[in-house]
């Protein structure tokens, strides 16, 4: 079997980064569905207040803090624990910053569709039809765009209904993709 070369998917690399940045650009500021995803704390001035007297750096952290097991068998701890809350908070350095962050996504989307080509590459003579790209693709970057969205669910907290949204975010970004690899999929001239 005759193998399409890496360099041969270029165009569609580069363009389903180019459709999955629109896209992703639409349904994050036109599309009403990730509106409720963060709530307001009742108390949001006096949280900031106590974040702040804490003078953490940017950084993620979780509470009640364990560190070892052997933190677990701390009187103090085991109470933290009973008491609550629990949960985790990611400090940033400054306010979001969307000129610095939509390149760095670009360059994701790019490595993203990069590894599809590879996996399709490998999986995928020239000439393989539209439907079987699609499949090989679609799946590839399904697993890039959603597959976080149930583990952060499980082990952080993410409300399900939040992780839903994301995956169902990943399916459109992951059917963007196969598309594009379907069309601009290289065939071989037939004689």
């Amino acid at each position: 079997m005759t193998e399409v070369a890496l360099s041969q998917l270029w165009l569609p690399i580069l363009l389903s980064a180019v459709i999955v940045f629109v896209a992703s650009a639409i349904v994050w500021m036109l599309l009403p569905h990730h509106r409720t995803d963060w709530r307001r704390l009742p108390e949001e001035d006096a949280m900031l207040d106590a974040v702040r007297r804490q003078a953490a750096t940017p950084g993620q952290y979780a509470f009640p803090n364990c560190r070892t097991a052997a933190d677990m068998k701390n009187p103090a701890i085991v109470e933290k624990w009973k008491q609550g809350p629990w949960g985790s908070i990611v400090l940033l350095g400054g306010p979001p910053n969307m000129g610095k962050a939509l390149p760095v996504w670009f360059v994701y989307l790019l490595v993203v569709s990069l590894f599809v080509a590879y996996v399709a590459k490998h999986a995928l003579g020239p000439s393989a039809p539209y439907l079987r790209v699609f499949q090989i693709t679609g799946a590839v970057a399904f697993l890039a765009y959603a597959g976080g969205a149930v583990p952060k669910a499980i082990w952080e907290g993410k409300p399900a209904s939040v992780a839903f949204k994301d995956a169902c975010d990943g399916l459109v970004y992951a059917l963007l993709t196969a598309g594009m690899f379907g069309w601009l999929w290289p065939h071989t001239a037939t004689a």
